[in-house]
């Protein structure tokens, strides 16, 4: 199973796209919860004001997602770092991963647990051309204050979090 905290949502899509959740609506229509989420779920084909905030999320994810490939990387040790492997001293406990831009013109495997380092002010923007795998039981850490809503993950292609893994991001 899966946890989540956070909202979560799907448009222009309808709910029952999010499967393996059990979601059980709202009075209202508005929302749905699941034991698996600490947070809420919501759909196109909700009740509204759902609809219209969902139309928004999407265009303000757009935005989001354009400005973050757009960053320019002017550090040459951060392009494909360890060819797209991250792990061990290219990212874990004895060499986290520091504020910056990323960038990765392949795939990205995290094969290991990977640390993020910085302040609560601090950026990390990760840009993949490719697809973004976590293998299994392996975390994401946030050391010395750094937040997980600073953590920018663009990827081009899907995400996989493997089993018992620990994204944030």
């Amino acid at each position: 199973t899966s946890d989540i905290t956070g909202d979560i949502a799907v448009s222009p899509i309808a709910g029952e796209a999010m499967t393996g959740f059990s979601l059980m609506m709202d009075s209202g229509g508005t929302f749905s919860t699941s034991s698996q989420l600490t947070g809420k779920a919501f759909a196109a084909d909700y009740t509204t004001p759902t609809p219209a905030h969902l139309t928004t999320a999407v265009s303000d994810m757009e935005a989001a997602y354009t400005d973050a490939a757009g960053r320019p990387n002017p550090n040459a040790t951060r392009l494909n770092l360890n060819g797209g492997t991250l792990s061990g001293i290219h990212g874990g406990a004895t060499n986290p991963l520091t504020p910056g831009v990323y960038t990765f013109g392949s795939s990205v495997q995290l094969t290991g647990t990977i640390y993020f380092e910085g302040t609560a002010e601090d950026i990390f923007i990760v840009q993949i051309t490719g697809n973004l795998v976590q293998a299994a039981n392996y975390d994401v850490i946030l050391l010395g204050g750094a937040l997980a809503r600073n953590i920018f993950w663009q990827v081009a292609g899907y995400v996989q979090v493997g089993v018992g893994a620990h994204m944030e991001g």
